[in-house]
């Protein structure tokens, strides 16, 4: 994508444009890892969201969509690791608002300018002393550089910080757009336990900020999967504190289209480190749909082979094992003739339309010994196609959720 858009990546992440600070540090929700970020902007940001459409869901959940409809604006995000605040009823839900107000407070800001998000585990309630003397301690200490900070705070089972930042040229202005997610396993979004979090000073109204993130959502976090399970606290949101200045656009114009794709470039980067960091994983597994009557077959299909358990075993396994591919192809629920369907691994065809196989065992185990494989179905049905990430299955994936709690 960065040869087709004109951006350019730089460090700094969600603080990389202009305006926003950070931070992150230890409160002692968990046991010793830092367990509190914040990103503040310095001029009240228009904000949009999207967030999990599972049925249970987390106070924080209930909290923002609030928020959002009390303001079109924020100034600040607090997020918490190490307790999801989730199925936590009246109390939770109480703790959330006060995480809310203690922000509001600390930060000197109105309190339908903040934002929150919590993740870790579900059943818990959250220590509120600890939280509230976190929240005071880090609204001192926010700077331009906290980025990383911030990113490491939000963590649970993840090994690395997800960030990521590119700038571009906005008609006379220079844009920047900044992100940082979480998640490593229950990780099957489906918005509208995987957080994202972006900032940009570009300038545009919240009816277009919603629409190009949802579109640059669709196309990223909704098309990864490392186990297939749809958290209770999955959310994206976005703010844009027009510090950029950059002249106002509409929606069909070509400004807004760049700016779509450089959301997009930035939310694909974020979801694919999510998909490589899966829980235990050894390997960034890319299935590619192509020759699909419709973008949403093409997505339906691909899901369903990234879902497969025994798809992802057998990449763990380095076994060319193809008939798991047509198999979950087969139960993705989309129209088409399985007669048609060629699949390949990266470049190595292993099938042929009217099922000839043309495997050659030895060169598709050296290719699936990578740590990247891509594994491509033409359906032969259309002209569309599309990505979707997923990891390998191993046995660290359960020695780590069988004990996720202690």
């Amino acid at each position: 994508m960065k040869g087709i858009i004109p951006v350019n990546e730089c460090q700094g992440g969600v603080t990389a444009p202009k305006g926003f600070t950070a931070g992150g540090l230890y409160c002692g929700i968990r046991k010793t890892k830092k367990d509190l970020g914040m990103i503040v902007s310095a001029n009240p940001a228009v904000v949009a969201g999207v967030f999990t459409l599972n049925r249970t869901q987390a106070a924080p959940i209930l909290v923002d969509k609030a928020q959002l409809n009390r303001s079109a604006l924020c100034s600040a995000v607090v997020v918490n690791s190490g307790n999801a605040n989730a199925c936590t009823g009246e109390r939770g839900l109480n703790d959330a608002w006060d995480m809310v107000r203690i922000t509001s407070k600390a930060l000197r800001l109105p309190e339908e300018q903040v934002m929150i998000s919590s993740t870790g585990v579900i059943g818990q309630y959250l220590p509120m002393e600890k939280v509230a003397a976190g929240i005071q301690q880090l609204a001192g200490q926010l700077t331009a550089e906290g980025n990383g900070d911030a990113a490491e705070a939000i963590m649970t089972t993840d090994t690395y910080r997800k960030e990521a930042a590119v700038r571009f040229s906005l008609g006379s202005s220079i844009v920047t757009i900044g992100g940082m997610a979480k998640g490593s396993g229950m990780i099957a979004p489906n918005m509208a336990t995987m957080l994202g979090f972006i900032t940009t000073d570009a300038v545009l109204p919240q009816s277009l900020l919603h629409k190009a993130l949802s579109k640059a959502n669709n196309r990223s976090f909704n098309r990864i999967t490392v186990d297939g399970d749809m958290s209770t606290n999955d959310m994206v949101i976005i703010l844009a504190n027009g510090q950029a200045g950059n002249e106002p656009f509409g929606e069909h114009s070509e400004e807004f289209q760049l700016f779509c794709a450089a959301l997009e470039y930035v939310l694909i980067k974020l979801a694919k480190m999510i998909a490589r960091d899966g829980e235990g994983a050894t390997k960034l597994v890319e299935i590619v749909a192509k020759g699909a009557r419709t973008e949403e077959e093409a997505t339906q299909a691909a899901r369903s082979v990234a879902n497969s358990n025994l798809v992802k075993t057998a990449i763990h396994g380095c076994d060319a094992n193809w008939g798991r591919i047509m198999a979950a192809v087969g139960y993705s629920g989309i129209d088409f003739n399985p007669e048609d369907v060629e699949i390949r691994f990266d470049d190595l065809k292993v099938l042929n339309k009217n099922y000839e196989i043309v495997l050659d065992e030895k060169k598709a185990k050296t290719i699936l010994q990578k740590d990247f494989v891509q594994i491509v179905i033409d359906l032969n049905q259309g002209s569309q196609k599309t990505r979707f990430w997923t990891c390998d299955l191993t046995k660290e994936y359960v020695h780590i959720n069988a004990s996720y709690r202690s």
